[in-house]
């Protein structure tokens, strides 16, 4: 009984030794504490992370949105439109997307790792070297809630970094883009089908899938009622989309991502049965931007980038 007592008294003079409230060097207020229920557990951040360790694209633009230093980054695709993180030296490469160097990350040194599902089975060691939150976001299937995930985990991250405002003006930014596109759509009859392009052959994305969000929250009128939750799509042959016959095609082209090349056109799409169709004799096939629909898709400047490539399916 006695030994029992010391064991609770000395655990519990531990718990009260951990501290709960930091000064930042600098700084007036004490660091509120962050606690964050996700997928793979709970994480707690109890000062303000400042050395960061990104391993998502997404979460790359989300940090560079609020002006958040990025400490490591994963740099196999790095897109577009955060290029010049790729060649900066001060931003430490920290491997692949799918397979990050965990010896890197370690070496890092970081005191927050911020993942995504695509590295879900290092989820344990990550947690072994730093705080590590994950973002649970569903790349194979979108259909429901994948806006609110999105604005979700930015505003954790704004709570985080103490980039509050910030985070909500950015959430304002990309509802205000969404209502946009859905006024665009709506009460349109014209039907889309969405297709990955990769090396001559094609997927297509319908209602649940990798881009179910298009449709449901953006409202676009799906072409085919196929269901497919794979991660690229299911295979089909131009005679699908021939008899699919949209009124709208996105083509969002893998090979231009995977082989760091120009995104094909309809010179190179010059396929006769596509040509039969109403997208095609109405010139409304679209080309997407494949770093923001194949690379990223979850985050803030992706999404604006996708949503622009919408609304050219929706001619005034």
């Amino acid at each position: 009984m006695l030994s029992s007592r010391r064991n609770f008294m000395l655990s519990t003079a531990g718990a009260a030794a951990l501290p709960t409230l930091s000064l930042l060097p600098g700084t007036s207020h004490a660091y509120a504490p962050v606690t964050v229920q996700h997928r793979m557990g709970t994480t707690v951040i109890r000062k303000r992370p400042q050395r960061v360790a990104a391993l998502d694209m997404n979460e790359v633009d989300m940090l560079d949105l609020l002006g958040v230093p990025i400490a490591g980054m994963v740099k196999d695709f790095v897109p577009h439109f955060l290029s010049r993180y790729r060649n900066d030296a001060a931003v430490q490469d920290l491997g692949a997307i799918v397979q990050p160097h965990l010896e890197r990350v370690h070496a890092l040194r970081p005191d927050l790792i911020l993942m995504t599902p695509l590295q879900a089975n290092h989820y344990q060691e990550l947690s072994e070297i730093a705080p590590t939150l994950h973002y649970d976001v569903d790349f194979k299937n979108s259909e429901k809630g994948h806006l609110e995930v999105v604005k979700s985990h930015l505003l954790t991250l704004g709570r985080i970094f103490e980039k509050e405002a910030v985070a909500r003006q950015r959430v304002a930014e990309l509802d205000a883009r969404v209502q946009l596109v859905r006024r665009a759509a709506e009460g349109r009859p014209d039907r889309a089908l969405i297709v990955l392009h990769n090396n001559g052959a094609f997927s297509s994305f319908g209602v649940r899938s990798r881009y179910g969000f298009v449709f449901s929250a953006l409202g676009v009128k799906p072409a085919s009622e196929a269901v497919e939750t794979s991660l690229h799509g299911q295979p089909i042959s131009s005679e699908f989309i021939q008899q699919a016959n949209p009124d709208i095609l996105y083509v969002v082209d893998r090979t231009a991502v995977m082989e760091r090349r120009p995104v094909i056109d309809m010179q190179g799409l010059a396929n006769p049965l596509l040509r039969q169709t109403r997208a095609w004799k109405s010139g409304r096939v679209v080309f997407a931007d494949a770093d923001a629909w194949y690379t990223t898709a979850a985050s803030p400047t992706s999404l604006r980038l996708l949503i622009d490539d919408v609304l050219k399916g929706y001619p005034r």
